[in-house]
């Protein structure tokens, strides 16, 4: 565990480094068409996902990625971590996440995001606040752009009991797009709370897609059953991967 705590200091450190240099970098894209801070968003996931391999030993795998549409689309992901805020950008050509508005006033980092198009929810806002959001992500999918969301809201660690949302079944009622499910077990690897990044395969699932049209029920129990009988599966083959390698990641602390 010594060998892990050090491999995950230095990443981070560098992590964040990166993260300083390409805003900087990225403040004359302000004056660019978004596409030009869009290659650097994607800059920012390669390199990323270059470090976590060469420093931490935590290999990559993305499974399914010929099942992704073209078009405007609406992306349903397990949400475990951090990670795949910035990991799944580099598959999409304009996409779209619902962030909360604080994000929004960190000077520079939340003047590039408004530039890239997102959208600021207040949390605690009220339905009314919530619907305005919704409705306002569902235009943006249908002007083209792919919504990357969470449909349980937050993140969850491994193991959790799921606890799915409507909120994505409103867009994808609205939008009339279809909606590609995401597995994924960065929970293990990159967990909430923690600094620590652990190795082993890291592995994102791009699961069939759904066509537009479906009532809200059944949309959602897909959705549901979809996503978690893949991470179900890719977790458990984590777990049992680095129980091997170095006896496995410690159960979060309860309380």
């Amino acid at each position: 565990m010594t060998s892990i705590f050090l491999r995950s200091l230095i990443f981070n450190v560098l992590f964040y480094v990166v993260l300083v240099l390409l805003c900087i970098v990225a403040i004359p894209t302000l004056l660019l068409p978004r596409g030009a801070l869009m290659a650097l968003q994607a800059a920012w996931a390669d390199i990323s996902l270059f470090l976590m391999r060469v420093i931490c030993n935590i290999r990559i795998e993305f499974r399914g990625v010929e099942k992704i549409p073209a078009g405007p689309l609406i992306i349903a992901s397990k949400h475990q971590s951090f990670w795949e805020t910035f990991a799944l950008v580099r598959f999409f050509d304009h996409p779209l996440f619902i962030l909360k508005r604080e994000l929004m006033m960190i000077p520079v980092f939340g003047w590039l995001l408004k530039k890239a198009g997102m959208i600021s929810v207040e949390r605690g806002g009220g339905p009314r606040s919530l619907i305005k959001t919704l409705k306002q992500a569902a235009a943006e999918v249908q002007r083209g752009r792919q919504l990357v969301i969470f449909p349980e809201g937050t993140r969850t660690a491994p193991g959790a009991p799921p606890a799915y949302k409507a909120g994505v079944a409103q867009i994808y009622a609205e939008s009339a797009v279809p909606c590609l499910p995401v597995a994924l077990n960065s929970g293990l690897f990159w967990p909430r709370r923690t600094f620590m990044r652990y190795p082993g395969t890291l592995v994102v699932e791009f699961l069939d897609p759904l066509p537009p049209g479906l009532p809200r029920d059944e949309f959602m129990t897909r959705v549901r059953d979809q996503i978690e009988t893949a991470t179900s599966r890719i977790v458990a083959a984590a777990r049992a991967e680095q129980e091997q390698l170095f006896g496995g990641v410690p159960s979060p602390a309860k309380g």
